[in-house]
Formats: structure tokens, C-alpha cells, sequence
């Protein structure tokens, strides 16, 4: 639901009535992951999707059924039978899909437009729904902010009920914070009266938090390109360079920031977590040396550096003068990117967002054309044979 937070907050203000379908559980290659939603208002407009075309329709109708008697169904859609005309996801998967009407009667309504608001804002926030439980709970939600968000209040506040036991809002949150403390969206398992005793209920935890940092470093041709593909990947994107001539805003047009600094000195000082990736593009020792000194040595996603296979061994070597361990050194993607050929600006940039997608994702990067691997590794069937999914935000 909060993937699509923007156009639903929208909805909110504008005070309409409206219907959401969200992906609470996933087996097989299924196409979309849990917190990917569609949502139809009372006009019979649509916005998002639950499965990229394979059961838009029926969904969209369980959305204007939920709108017309507001009841939270959840409904399952598996593999496709021998009927053409079966709803079914033609991919080979299954989705469970809750569908909650949010109209001005529905209990919790401000919970869930107090969630689309800080989604919507850019604010970290995590929503906890319940997806499988008692059909007077069904679809209830909980919200829980980031403790450094002014409006979050004290650590550990929370809004919202989920309408059983006290207890049960208080496990609920804690359980919320820590998936939105991870950045993470998936499904928690919990006792109705809070423990882990008693008929279990499960929890749909949205999270949604800042978009992560793509900082590219250089500022060339190639990074022009990088930035633009960074941006249509999701990051907020940083450019640094420290030649003014090079690093101006009619150069980067896309760039969301562009610093003119040392680029050791600007990551030194600059906001960095476990979702931001570095792209090293200048190729000249007197930058990369101490950056790349600094940059191996924090607890970030990605750091790939540009340059030939020359350039990379002697970088290597420089780098271990200064005291960069082997086990440091292992983390640095060089040459970066996968191998695609590339000759372009452009189909450079394609490789290294290439890169940084499969090291995030866990992929291989080898074609899938008679490979083995699943398709949409994170939808595979826990061994246990419950359905479920712990889904990065994009």
C-alpha cells in the first residue's frame, strides 16, 4: 500500500472513498511482492498492481465489491488451470491478497491516512495490518514512526489499535519498528493476546523509509549516465567532484544534489547507511586512494571503482600502502559493473546499476536463458511451507 502512498494520500485529502488491494504473501516466481498494492476509488479509477496484468481484473472488482459493502476479504490467486479463461497468475505462483475499503465509516481510517502521509512525505513509517486472524480484526492496522521523526513522539509510541488484546498493539509495534529499522517489508507471526501462545495471528509490516543514496564520485560522461539510470532505479543521487568546472548543475540535471568537494572530505562528513552505494568514476589515485580508503571501511552496500585492470592493480596496491586490509579490499567492486560489453556512457551505466541490482538482490548475473535459478528468488516457498516474504523497498 505504500508503494503507492503519494496517489492515495491525494485520495485521503481529497476525501474520497476508496478500496486497496495489497500483496500480503507470495510462493513461487509470483510477479509482485508482499506490500505491492492496487487501489480503486468509488469513480472506478485505478492506480498500482498486484501482479503486473496476470488478475488486475478480478482484483479490480474485489475492490469495488469491498467499496459497496466494506468488508476486508482475503483472497488467494494460485497457478492457472486448463481453462483460458481462469483468473489464475499465468507466471506459476501465488498471491494472498487482502483487499480493506478505506471509506469514511471504516474503523482505523486515520491510522492508515496518518501512514500515507509520512510515506507520502518522505518520513520513515511502518504499518502493521492484520492479514490473518478473526474476521473482526482483519485489515486492522497499526502505525509506528521513526523515533527521530518530531511527530513520532516518545520511543516506542505507536497509533492505532488492532482491536484485541493490549498486549497485542504492544508486541505488534515492537515487531513493526524493528522491520522499519531494517527498512524491510514482510509478515510477522504473533499470539493474539501478544505472545507467541494462542491462536496466531499474521501481521502485514509495510515499511516505507527515505529513498537509499546512490553518490557517484566523478564528474564525467559516464556519471551523467549513472546518475540518470540511478534515479529511474530509485536512489537519491549525489554527485562530488572537486573541480567546479566539471561538477554544475547544467552538466547533472538529474543529480538530486551536486557537491563540489574533495571526495574523501565530503563522505567523511556526509549520511551514509547500510542501503548506499558508491560509485567511484574518477580514476585518479590522488581522489580514489583516500576515498577508497574511507569508503572500504563503512558499513555501506555497494563500493565499485572505475578504471582499466591496470589502473585496478595499482589501486590495490596504493590502497594496501595505506593500510586497506585484504578483507577490505574483497568488498570493492573492480573494474565495476557486470561484463555487457559496454562501450557506451550509457551501457556503462547499464552495467553498473546491472551490478549493484544483482548485489543487492542476490543474483548472479548470468543469463536466466537455461538457468536453473528461480526467476524471483525472494518468492520462493520457505522450507517450512508457509508462504511469505521479506521484500527490500525500492
Amino acid at each position: 500500500m505504500l508503494d503507492i502512498a503519494e496517489e492515495l494520500h491525494r485520495w485521503v485529502e481529497q476525501g474520497r472513498d476508496f478500496a486497496v488491494a495489497t500483496v500480503v504473501a507470495v510462493g513461487g516466481s509470483a510477479p509482485r511482492q508482499p506490500g505491492a498494492a492496487l487501489a480503486v476509488d468509488s469513480d472506478g479509477t485505478a492506480i498500482g498492481s498486484v501482479s503486473g496484468g496476470c488478475v488486475e481484473g478480478a482484483v479490480y472488482e474485489l475492490c469495488q465489491q469491498a467499496l459497496e459493502d466494506g468488508e476486508t476479504v482475503l483472497e488467494r490467486f494460485g497457478y492457472s488451470d486448463d481453462d483460458a479463461f481462469a483468473v489464475g497468475l499465468t507466471c506459476g505462483g501465488i498471491i494472498d491478497i487482502l483487499v480493506t475499503p478505506v471509506r469514511a465509516d471504516t474503523p482505523g481510517r486515520e491510522v492508515l491516512a496518518a501512514a500515507l502521509s509520512a510515506a507520502a512525505r518522505g518520513r520513515a513509517a511502518a504499518v502493521a495490518r492484520i492479514t490473518r486472524g478473526p474476521a473482526e480484526l482483519m485489515g486492522r492496522a497499526l502505525l509506528v514512526r521513526d523515533d527521530s521523526d518530531p511527530g513520532s513522539g516518545f520511543a516506542g509510541a505507536y497509533e492505532g489499535s488492532l482491536g484485541g488484546h493490549p498486549e497485542l498493539d504492544r508486541t505488534a509495534a515492537g515487531e513493526a519498528r524493528a522491520l522499519l529499522d531494517a527498512g524491510r517489508t514482510g509478515t510477522v507471526e504473533i499470539g493474539e493476546s501478544g505472545s507467541r501462545c494462542g491462536q496466531p495471528l499474521t501481521l502485514l509490516v509495510e515499511s516505507s523509509v527515505p529513498p537509499p543514496r546512490m553518490i557517484v564520485f566523478g564528474a564525467i560522461d559516464f556519471a551523467a549516465a549513472l546518475v540518470r539510470i540511478g534515479k529511474f532505479l530509485g536512489y537519491h543521487v549525489t554527485v562530488c567532484d572537486a573541480r567546479p568546472v566539471f561538477a554544475t548543475p547544467a552538466r547533472f540535471p538529474d543529480a538530486d544534489d551536486i557537491v563540489v568537494e574533495w571526495p574523501h572530505k565530503y563522505l567523511e562528513r556526509t549520511r551514509t547507511d547500510g542501503r548506499t552505494v558508491l560509485c567511484v568514476l574518477t580514476h585518479d589515485a590522488k581522489f580514489d586512494v583516500p576515498l577508497l580508503q574511507l569508503a572500504l571501511r563503512l558499513p555501506v552496500a555497494y563500493v565499485g571503482a572505475m578504471g582499466s585492470r591496470r589502473t585496478h592493480l595499482d589501486r590495490n596496491e596504493r590502497l594496501r600502502d595505506v593500510g586497506v586490509t585484504e578483507l577490505e579490499l574483497a568488498r570493492l567492486r573492480s573494474p565495476i559493473g557486470l561484463d555487457l560489453g559496454a562501450r557506451t556512457p550509457e551501457e556503462t551505466a547499464l552495467s553498473i546499476a546491472s551490478e549493484i541490482v544483482a548485489n543487492r538482490r542476490g543474483g548472479s548475473g548470468v543469463a536466466l536463458t537455461g538457468a536453473h535459478t528461480p526467476i524471483h528468488p525472494d518468492g520462493v516457498r520457505a522450507a517450512s511451507g508457509r508462504i511469505g516474504s521479506v521484500a527490500w523497498p525500492a
